[in-house]
């Protein structure tokens, strides 16, 4: 049985590739990317597949039996993209697709959620045999701010006191190679998210925690939180999307307590401890 992996030279698609080749043979895997060069490191086979370019993907996906959709990083042209993709899986005679999605995509406020429901309308309704993957935020969106938060004083943003059920980019690989290599997920969606949630005011605590330093959380209104944002070079559609990211994280959009995603990968999510280690050695 062929599993291939789109976007496998990503961050979350080289860890998916990782963890499989510990569950099934090597020749059992594909890494699906846009430059096959860049994926030798990866030690499974590597063919070319572009989302945007449909030519691409009618040979990539040949002969696959299972394909992980991870979810394009290109916000505004996902729906398009995926659509390729799915076009491509069905005429290639792929027998299912496993999708990422975001976690509770059909109710959520967020503004990446509508281009996950086009994709996941289209693919209940493609005949094909898919699972669902509503992956919650990963703990290194967060993360990623420490260096920023540490040469300003204060971790800023705009979630309040909103509740934020993250958890690793690792547990959300070993989650999707759970459903990859296992039997009982066809046409199930799940809702994936960390065990225990916490508030930004916590991550500010463990951060100062682990380096001896003081480092507040300071909440900021969303357009004051943007223009900071820019302020540190990030282009400003990206900028207003986080803010309005943070924004709907205060109202819950960020929050789940199924377990779910403990329960897929047979251990506790890690805590968000754990990475803010991982962010300050590096």
């Amino acid at each position: 049985m062929i599993i291939a992996v789109t976007g496998a030279t990503g961050q979350l698609g080289r860890l998916v590739i990782e963890k499989l080749k510990r569950k099934v043979p090597v020749t059992d895997v594909v890494a699906l990317v846009r430059s096959p060069d860049k994926a030798k490191d990866l030690g499974v086979a590597a063919r070319a597949a572009d989302y945007a370019k449909p030519e691409t993907l009618d040979k990539a996906l040949a002969g696959v039996d299972t394909l992980l959709l991870i979810s394009s990083s290109e916000v505004g042209q996902r729906g398009v993209q995926h659509h390729n993709v799915l076009a491509a899986a069905k005429k290639a005679g792929v027998k299912r697709i496993v999708y990422t999605s975001l976690l509770h995509a059909d109710t959520s406020p967020l503004s990446l959620a509508e281009e996950h429901r086009q994709t996941e309308a289209e693919l209940k309704a493609s005949g094909l045999t898919f699972t669902i993957l509503r992956n919650g935020w990963y703990t290194e969106n967060y993360t990623g701010s420490i260096g920023g938060a540490l040469a300003g004083g204060a971790f800023i943003g705009s979630a309040a006191g909103g509740k934020i059920s993250s958890a690793s980019r690792a547990d959300y690989a070993e989650a999707a190679v759970a459903v990859l290599t296992s039997a009982g997920h066809d046409n199930k969606v799940y809702e994936l998210a960390g065990d225990t949630a916490w508030i930004l005011s916590d991550l500010a605590a463990e951060i100062s925690k682990q380096t001896g330093k003081n480092i507040p959380y300071k909440n900021l209104p969303a357009a004051d939180y943007a223009a900071a944002l820019k302020g540190f070079g990030l282009p400003g559609a990206l900028s207003d999307a986080i803010a309005s990211w943070d924004v709907g994280a205060s109202n819950g959009a960020l929050f789940d307590d199924s377990h779910q995603l403990s329960k897929l990968i047979g251990r506790p999510t890690t805590p968000f401890s754990v990475p803010v280690t991982a962010a300050l050695k590096a």
